[in-house]
């Protein structure tokens, strides 16, 4: 798992990019609240490594994991471009391993295509003869989930920036050497001498298809972002910070029973204060323009001046600090609702700036989970003047029908969460979420 997740921290890596997911609106299963008429786009995941490295084994077993949505696997091999009669004849010199020996813009015009939701024939190559069939393909059609699985599919930076998460697979080489043998003798009717004087690539992630755990952390991801993006697409107000490996680290140990305090607050933290950055991105900005030491002029942004917080008491208060130390200054208001079973909606205590109707206000909850404690402190807040769009619902994790009561009733408030979790249970609790928040920052749950 830490090799997998420091590959996924580095940085040319974007872990996953959560503009542009999911299928056709024809899906079911995980789709079944999206109305007919959105229209998605399938995830597309990279997978690169070494010839022979396991790269076919890694994606057979996601495929096998995913099989609750609609999977494809294109190959880049199918996109070697035929041999010249020339090169045919010097065929064990050819670098099957270099970019030129693809037809990278048929490649990325299939990508394209597959991610606006149109089918495509993909061609199928013919690695003895080394050229393609002229009167076969393979069609391709609209899919959840898109897997393009080569040895160079990261080389060209367009098909890279068209995937939402990128994989790479590492073997031994000796053993990658030994596949790679049985494999093109066998299977590609190649003869003993042009595989060994063909050169092969340097790979990344170890141990390829004998990596279950990094696997299962993938495909893991893979649901959760699938499921996070319906609701993105149903409620453009809703915002899930970009995800990484190092993200979804803290996640697993804050949600970890056996964490000590000390860890989960500390994590906890880091957590919050990425929150905290992200939905201070989405206030509104006046340019400004200053002088640099160089003498140059830099033109650049204010800070929208009439904010604050509103943290509602006690879980809240444990996000107060991180937002302190990004608003040097900031006034911070206080809400305490009293919490009965699913719909607790009384109001004990309130305590806000005089002004507030004039600010942009920032409400401090980390678990969002029905929606109605949050929706008793939104009608507060709009009671008091403050427009429905100058608030920002800052929170760890939320539950689907908490995102569904709150932005149902307040389509115009904006939510930012670092994930959304698959639902409630009967006792109306995140799951598989993280407990009692409050309690485990606050050491209170002894």
């Amino acid at each position: 798992m830490d090799y997998v997740m420091e590959a996924a921290s580095s940085a040319h890596f974007s872990g996953l990019r959560l503009d542009g997911l999911l299928s056709s609106p024809t899906a079911t299963s995980l789709h079944a609240s999206v109305p007919d008429n959105t229209v998605r786009q399938p995830f597309v995941i990279g997978v690169s490594g070494g010839t022979a490295s396991g790269k076919t084994t890694v994606c057979d077993m996601i495929i096998q994991q995913l099989h609750d949505h609609r999977v494809v696997l294109v190959n880049q091999d199918s996109f070697y471009r035929g041999l010249t009669p020339e090169e045919s004849e010097r065929v064990h010199e050819y670098n099957f391993d270099h970019p030129d020996a693809f037809d990278t813009e048929q490649l990325l015009d299939c990508i394209e295509k597959l991610k606006s939701g149109e089918s495509y024939n993909v061609p199928i190559y013919d690695f003895k003869e080394h050229r393609r069939s002229s009167d076969s393909f393979r069609k391709v059609n609209v899919s959840d989930v898109i897997i393009l699985e080569g040895i160079l599919v990261f080389h060209d930076s367009r098909i890279r920036n068209l995937m939402n998460m990128k994989i790479f697979v590492d073997t031994d080489a000796d053993v990658r050497l030994a596949r790679r043998i049985r494999r093109d003798t066998v299977e590609r009717g190649r003869d003993i001498n042009s595989v060994l004087e063909q050169k092969y690539a340097d790979v990344i992630i170890p141990r390829g298809g004998d990596n279950h755990v990094a696997i299962d952390l993938i495909v893991q991801h893979i649901r959760t972002k699938l499921g996070q993006h319906n609701l993105c697409k149903i409620y453009p107000n809703v915002n899930v910070i970009q995800s990484t490996f190092q993200i979804r680290g803290m996640h697993t140990l804050i949600r970890d029973r056996e964490i000590t305090k000390h860890d989960f607050v500390f994590y906890s933290d880091r957590l919050i204060r990425l929150v905290v950055e992200h939905g201070l991105g989405h206030l509104p900005f006046t340019e400004k323009q200053v002088i640099t030491p160089t003498g140059s002029v830099y033109t650049g942004v204010d800070f929208c001046k009439k904010l604050c917080g509103v943290s509602i008491i006690r879980s809240g208060e444990s996000m107060e600090n991180a937002l302190r130390a990004c608003c040097k200054g900031i006034k911070i208001g206080k809400i305490l609702i009293h919490r009965d079973g699913d719909n607790g909606k009384q109001l004990i205590y309130e305590r806000l700036p005089t002004d507030i109707s004039e600010r942009h206000v920032l409400l401090l909850d980390p678990v969002l989970a029905t929606g109605n404690s949050a929706n008793q402190a939104i009608e507060l807040l709009v009671q008091k003047g403050v427009p429905e769009n100058h608030i920002i619902f800052l929170n760890l994790i939320s539950a689907p029908e908490g995102i569904h009561c709150v932005c149902k009733r307040f389509p115009s408030l904006k939510i930012v969460t670092s994930e959304i979790d698959v639902a409630l249970n009967d006792e109306y609790r995140v799951i598989p979420g993280m407990g009692e928040f409050g309690d485990r920052y606050f050491g209170t749950d002894d």
